[in-house]
């Protein structure tokens, strides 16, 4: 029996979308499966917009490869679709002589990546271009900007729909299973209660912050583990007026995080994320002692001592979709296929946390080439 679409996308975040288009693009026939009510209010719409250059990821990983193609993607598309994004440029700085072999180390993580475009600066240098900025060395990297990251979705969305394919809203995936045909079995339920089941060749999990909950519904070969996802939430504060830096402005990073950077979006100064292990996905900011405004503040004047006491103000918050926890080193993408999880037609997305967005369309092309 032919099955009723050639292959469905789970998740229409930017990643899950990036696929779909590109799947599309391929000849495909697509349906993607959002379980909310619009596409890319999860880890798409809850983070820093920052398009980024590759800097920190280690040599000859997905995260390196595909952050730094992904880039060039993301810039072309862009301009090609109309879409805002401000190339203005990212210090890494150097708060303390002690960081300066930090910073050295970073930059020559990034060119050994194949970033080659970074400039190394003096304190002097920096504060040139930024007076409001302190530091003793900097590192600056051209390549890094900001986007529109809800123009991106709409743009995604419109393409694929062009494209023939469809994006299901409000439709939350509760059994997959495949049978002796190998096409899979999708079963669904909307937020009316009615369930619904539709069968295809191929399957793509692209869920994000759901996708170990997803994968643990689909049989895989013995031995198979789904990857586990832990959830850091980060919390963004700003502060009235215009903002206070042209570039954005990083500190060196920390182990699960880039440090409380300053960033803008829309006009408007954002400081963060942090990092805050949680079990459930809850976006309310937490701050009822003022105890995290206060480890912003002593963050943030580090690199900006101008900033007055008591003027930032909570923004929002957003999780991010990791394969470390707390106290285990960083882990790069999980993109498995049939050599992990033995299932022919199925490619399945863990921990696709930043550089996500600016990876998503290299992400599309690589899965793409896999479900031929």
């Amino acid at each position: 029996m032919t099955p009723d679409v050639e292959t469905v996308v789970i998740g229409a975040g930017a990643v899950g979308l990036a696929i779909a288009r590109a799947l599309c693009l391929a000849g495909h026939q697509v349906l993607v499966i959002e379980q909310h009510a619009s596409a890319g209010t999860e880890t798409t719409a809850r983070n820093s917009q920052v398009v980024h250059a590759g800097l920190y990821y280690p040599p000859g990983s997905l995260k390196a490869h595909l952050c730094l193609e992904g880039n060039a993607l993301l810039s072309a598309y862009t301009i090609d679709h109309g879409i805002q994004f401000d190339r203005c440029g990212k210090l890494i700085v150097a708060a303390t002589a002690d960081e300066i072999l930090e910073l050295m180390r970073l930059k020559q993580n990034a060119e050994t990546c194949g970033v080659g475009n970074l400039r190394l600066l003096t304190a002097q240098d920096a504060c040139a271009l930024e007076p409001e900025l302190s530091c003793v060395a900097a590192v600056l990297s051209p390549s890094t900007g900001v986007i529109d990251a809800a123009a991106y979705v709409q743009a995604l969305e419109s393409e694929i729909s062009d494209a023939g394919g469809t994006v299901l809203f409000n439709n939350y995936v509760y059994g997959i299973s495949q049978n002796a045909a190998r096409d899979f079995s999708i079963e669904m339920v909307s937020e009316d209660d009615i369930t619904t089941e539709i069968t295809a060749r191929n399957i793509v999990v692209a869920a994000g912050l759901s996708a170990t909950q997803t994968g643990n519904i689909i049989p895989a070969k013995a031995g198979y583990l789904v990857p586990q996802t832990a959830f850091a939430k980060g919390h963004y504060f700003t502060v009235s007026g215009p903002p206070p830096f042209r570039h954005l402005i990083y500190p060196l990073p920390s182990a699960h995080g880039l440090g409380i950077h300053a960033t803008h979006i829309s006009g408007q100064v954002q400081f963060g994320p942090d990092v805050e292990w949680v079990n459930t996905l809850s976006y309310e900011f937490d701050d009822a002692s003022g105890a995290r405004r206060a480890a912003f503040e002593k963050s943030i004047k580090s690199y900006w001592p101008a900033l007055k006491v008591n003027s930032l103000r909570p923004s929002y918050t957003g999780i991010r979709p990791k394969l470390s926890g707390p106290n285990e080193p960083a882990s790069d993408f999980a993109i498995h296929g049939p050599n992990e999880h033995g299932i022919e037609g199925m490619i399945a997305l863990y921990g696709i946390e930043s550089p996500g967005l600016t990876a998503s369309l290299a992400i599309g092309d690589l899965v793409a080439k896999h479900l031929p």
